[in-house]
């Protein structure tokens, strides 16, 4: 074994205990000691491949985006009803989550809970789930009859709001007592919900 792969190894055992670590602990609660103590790790291990604490945490962050979207860019859908397509792509979704526990984590703490000094550099991280997002809802949006003063851009630019509106809503007071499992739950059940909402309105037709 040479030491390039030497090297790989003792990065991707610092990794995959990181991950473990973020994956089960809020920012703040995670620490190095607790990933050097749990895997017999050295402190010096982690600071000759990582800075600190925040570029192994934004390194899981990435993993786990990565992953997401390389997980849900292998579905394809063909369906021609919107309210179809957007509930099998939220499907995926939740599937995934169950499936991974510490990205699940992982991924609603960068979402819900950012640590604020790194607001700016998850928001780059995403950039890849955010564009699949859109790619998804645009072709959704290709099978409705959009209203004669509504363009797609304004539609995709609703659901932007949407959707910031709807992860704030999350961080609000209303679910600052629940356990985090039930957050992520909650807010994957409620999204394709809400987004119908958004789409139709709450009155029926008569």
């Amino acid at each position: 074994m040479n030491q390039k792969e030497k090297s790989q190894i003792s990065k991707d055992k610092i990794l995959n205990a990181a991950i473990a670590e973020f994956g089960t602990k809020t920012y703040e609660n995670a620490s190095l000691n607790n990933i050097c103590n749990d895997n017999k790790i050295s402190k010096g291990l982690i600071y000759h491949y990582f800075k600190n604490k925040d570029e192994l945490f934004l390194k899981c962050v990435k993993v786990c985006f990565d992953e997401l979207v390389d997980y849900l860019s292998k579905e394809e859908f063909d369906q021609l009803d919107f309210q179809k397509y957007m509930q099998n792509y939220f499907d995926l979704r939740y599937r995934f989550f169950k499936e991974n526990n510490y990205y699940s984590h992982i991924f609603f703490h960068a979402i819900l809970q950012p640590p604020v000094h790194l607001k700016e550099q998850i928001k780059d991280l995403r950039a890849d789930f955010d564009t699949l997002n859109i790619s998804h809802y645009r072709m959704a949006l290709s099978n409705v009859t959009l209203r004669d003063n509504i363009t797609e851009e304004e539609a995709m630019e609703y659901f932007f709001v949407f959707q910031e509106m709807f992860n704030g809503y999350f961080q609000s007071k209303a679910y600052e007592n629940l356990d985090f499992n039930s957050l992520i739950e909650m807010h994957e059940l409620k999204l394709s919900k809400i987004l119908n909402i958004m789409l139709y309105g709450i009155s029926k037709e008569e």
